[in-house]
């Protein structure tokens, strides 16, 4: 053959024509969509004046939203005059509104989507939102009016009283109610026991500490419970379950290097989360002398505490159970400041019991001794 054609380490180059054009169909997308509105004259913005006419659609539907917060004895949602932000809890301690979008939507946990507190992976990074799955903290999350921005629902569920109130309770609140495979709730959830059911929440908002012990001192029968160093978010909310079965007003922990307020707490705590309040503070020896400051008594539960449980005589006053960590027990300073040591007595050679546990017994014994009182 002729010419260079079949030599080796010839370039070949395609010879591409000109582009094709999409005959005008694109032109609309290209078209200026007007001025951007400023803060003062968007309806939905925290910044709106009120003085401009609102939108016929949109003060249609903050009228609808109105009407159905009064039926149901709650504030509205976000965005309609009146309303509270988007996080949930009992407080408003610094946590800022997270914003809802594109209807809460399946997409994976690592990219958009939910976090969710797997089994005793880490917790999920602050300030974004979380899956809470079974039934029964769904449901109690939905009665206490957590604002959940999405309802997942598994294909072929077994439907029960409690999964028809969850579904008939989003919609009538207007939550997106989006059906999934369980393979797929499976995977958002990291393995986490679902039941099938999942609702996705803002982050949680603590109640800030002065509003509980001024509240707690008010009770009648004033009992708290402080968590010092609990990290399995199991145990936290199994202590936050024990706490509100018993009486207490109550719990509070220190904001670093302990278990916060995660999926896996909530769902452990069976919903009692939704009904007691939960503060973090920043130093907790500090707290527990502004406890004591306030007339509590503060016993500290220890294997080697030199008070038995069963004689707790202080338990009928204002009083504040420290609960210590999994491993290491109370530290050496929040120990020092308690004004009792409690040690539960056991008729095994099991060395300790675990701090959920320990904190069940005493809650008990405490609720006892006030009935009997």
């Amino acid at each position: 053959m002729a010419g260079n054609s079949q030599r080796r380490g010839r370039r070949v180059t395609s010879k591409k024509g000109a582009s094709g054009g999409s005959g005008g169909k694109n032109r609309a997308g290209l078209a200026g969509k007007g001025r951007t509105l400023p803060a003062d004259e968007r309806p939905w913005h925290k910044a709106y004046s009120g003085t401009e006419k609102l939108p016929q659609r949109t003060a249609w539907k903050q009228d609808k939203e109105r009407r159905a917060a009064a039926e149901e004895g709650r504030a509205p949602k976000a965005g309609v005059p009146g309303s509270k932000d988007t996080t949930w809890g009992r407080g408003t301690q610094g946590v800022k509104p997270t914003r809802r979008g594109g209807g809460g939507g399946a997409a994976p946990a690592r990219r958009g989507g939910p976090k969710v507190a797997p089994g005793r992976k880490s917790n999920p990074a602050k300030g974004t939102p979380e899956l809470l799955v079974g039934r029964n903290p769904v449901v109690e999350a939905l009665r206490a009016h957590v604002p959940a921005t999405a309802l997942y629902v598994a294909l072929g569920i077994d439907a029960d009283d409690r999964v028809n109130e969850l579904v008939r309770t989003a919609a009538d609140r207007g939550i997106p109610i989006l059906e999934v495979s369980r393979a797929e709730l499976d995977r958002m959830t990291g393995g986490v026991l679902h039941q099938g059911v999942g609702i996705q929440v803002p982050p949680y908002s603590y109640e800030p500490f002065e509003d509980l012990l001024v509240a707690s001192a008010e009770a009648s029968a004033p009992l708290l419970v402080a968590l010092d160093g609990v990290t399995d978010p199991r145990n936290l909310g199994a202590v936050i379950r024990s706490a509100a079965a018993f009486g207490a007003q109550g719990v509070f922990m220190p904001e670093r290097r302990a278990a916060s307020m995660t999926a896996t707490a909530w769902r452990t705590s069976a919903g009692a989360a939704a009904r007691l309040p939960v503060s973090q503070v920043t130093n907790l020896t500090r707290a527990i002398k502004a406890c004591q400051r306030a007339g509590f008594v503060v016993i500290g539960l220890d294997a080697d505490g030199e008070t038995d449980v069963y004689d707790l005589e202080t338990a009928v006053g204002p009083v504040v159970v420290v609960v210590g960590s999994e491993g290491r027990g109370l530290s050496r300073l929040v120990g020092e400041t308690c004004d009792l040591r409690v040690g539960i007595p056991m008729a095994s050679s099991v060395e300790s019991l675990n701090a959920s546990v320990a904190a069940a017994v005493t809650l008990a014994e405490i609720n006892r001794r006030r009935t009997v009182g």
